[in-house]
């Protein structure tokens, strides 16, 4: 499932209803906040959070200027935003960065979070945005704690401090400050030891070495499909340690939402990170205003471009534009799409990010099988260049050796050159058209015919 697919789907279906209506009644609104409340209740948020965002929306959503006005029904919908909006924490709110070098941030939580794959996430976000990190290998209890996070940093280039696990934390933290400076490292991120629950051992632990190295940032790392728990160990935490924000995990999966909704209402500390899939890449800064669109079925399209200007060659992108005006597009070109689309993430979790796609019925029946895009990828590296520059010259000998050299049948070669050709007159007419409407939306149902497209 999607994230916050069943609230999201609860919440668009209540309002659908309230958007057909040309005079909205406050027994309307009173029948659609009642829906509102279970639909939250259902996605595990706090109940008093679910009590005080139904009285607010309601009290906001039954005055004059809503009801009398043109558009009562998307009125109310954009109260519903914008409280949520609020619920979430109003604005992003970024990591901080101490003006004399380096900046600690200090990672906890409990195991089984995903707190050392997010460490390894979050030095590679700061890096990325010009940040020369330090990770600090602090768990000295989980089996292959320190050697995880040893491959972490080989994979990404990202150096790692370790001491061993025969050294305290509070040492290896002491250690791990004194070689960020020796080494000229501007952040380190420490990789603190987890519980299976909150006790006294972990807090004392995690106390003493927020004294010694005193970060910056405290965020805490919790599973976001543990929903109303998350949030109990979100305040649990945040009363011994004072946390200045919370990573959430997972979220990909969070088909209900309630951590989300709930932990900045009920903690009062800010939501900054969330992770979305398993790749290093699968980390983002958490914006109110945008999951807020994402539930309610109006897109993330801000997220979808910042995620296309990180992975896609500008230039690349304008020579392929020029191609597809041309009809030159062929399966070297067709490749290097696959393959940057795959760097942007789950084809799925983008075509929710579009406008009115969330939720729409289409998208439903559209499961992107990523096999068959390994096979799509398999059959056109089998071809030899000039195949791919000019797929009309394969014809019967050629397909049955294609076909060998993938380990796939002639008939999955011929639904790959039957499907390109459709798409690349599709592509054409997409470069051609200016504006959309109805005509365009038909030509786009076209895209889900390629045959990673279920």
């Amino acid at each position: 499932m999607a994230m916050f697919e069943s609230l999201a789907e609860k919440l668009q279906s209540t309002f659908k209803k309230l958007r057909g209506k040309g005079k909205v009644s406050e027994a309307d609104v009173a029948e659609a906040m009642r829906e509102v409340r279970m639909a939250l209740l259902a996605a595990d948020v706090n109940l008093k959070v679910v009590k005080d965002f139904v009285a607010k929306v309601k009290e906001r959503a039954i005055g004059q200027e809503v009801l009398d006005s043109l558009t009562p029904g998307q009125q109310v919908v954009k109260v519903v935003h914008e409280e949520l909006v609020a619920l979430m924490g109003g604005t992003s709110s970024k990591i901080s960065q101490s003006q004399k070098p380096p900046t600690v941030i200090m990672l906890v939580g409990l195991q089984g979070a995903g707190k050392t794959t997010s460490v390894s996430k979050l030095a590679l976000y700061l890096r990325k945005q010009g940040r020369r990190p330090l990770m600090a290998a602090c768990d000295v209890y989980r089996p292959a704690a320190v050697k995880q996070l040893q491959v972490l940093g080989n994979q990404l280039d990202i150096p790692v401090f370790s001491m061993g696990t025969g050294v305290s934390p509070v040492d290896i933290a002491r250690g791990a400050m004194e070689n960020a400076v020796a080494t000229g490292r501007d952040t380190l991120l420490l990789d603190t030891a987890g519980r299976l629950h909150i006790n006294e051992e972990l807090m004392d632990e995690l106390k003493e070495i927020k004294k010694v190295v005193k970060p910056h940032e405290i965020l805490l790392v919790v599973d976001a499909m543990t929903g109303q728990d998350a949030v109990n160990v979100a305040e649990a935490f945040h009363g011994q340690l004072g946390l200045d924000g919370v990573v959430l995990t997972k979220l990909d999966g969070d088909a209900r939402g309630g951590a989300a909704l709930s932990v900045k209402a009920v903690t009062g500390c800010p939501i900054k990170f969330v992770g979305l899939g398993e790749k290093a890449e699968a980390l983002e800064p958490f914006h109110p205003d945008r999951m807020a669109s994402r539930i309610l079925g109006m897109g993330d399209v801000l997220t979808l471009i910042e995620k296309a200007q990180s992975s896609i060659d500008s230039q690349m992108a304008r020579d392929m534009e020029q191609k597809l005006r041309k009809a030159e597009f062929n399966f070297e070109d067709f490749l290097v799409q696959m393959q940057q689309m795959k760097k942007m993430g789950p084809i799925d979790q983008l075509l929710g990010m579009l406008p009115g796609m969330g939720n729409m019925k289409a998208l439903k029946d559209v499961q992107v099988d990523d096999k068959e895009m390994k096979h799509v990828e398999a059959i056109i590296l089998s071809m030899t260049p000039e195949e791919r520059q000019n797929p009309q010259l394969i014809k019967d000998s050629r397909k049955r050796r294609i076909a060998r050299g993938s380990g796939t049948s002639v008939q999955q070669v011929n639904n790959l050159l039957k499907t390109f050709e459709q798409s690349r007159k599709l592509m054409k007419q997409f470069t051609d058209m200016r504006g959309g409407g109805k005509k365009g939306k038909n030509k786009a149902k076209g895209m889900f015919k390629m045959p990673f497209f279920k």
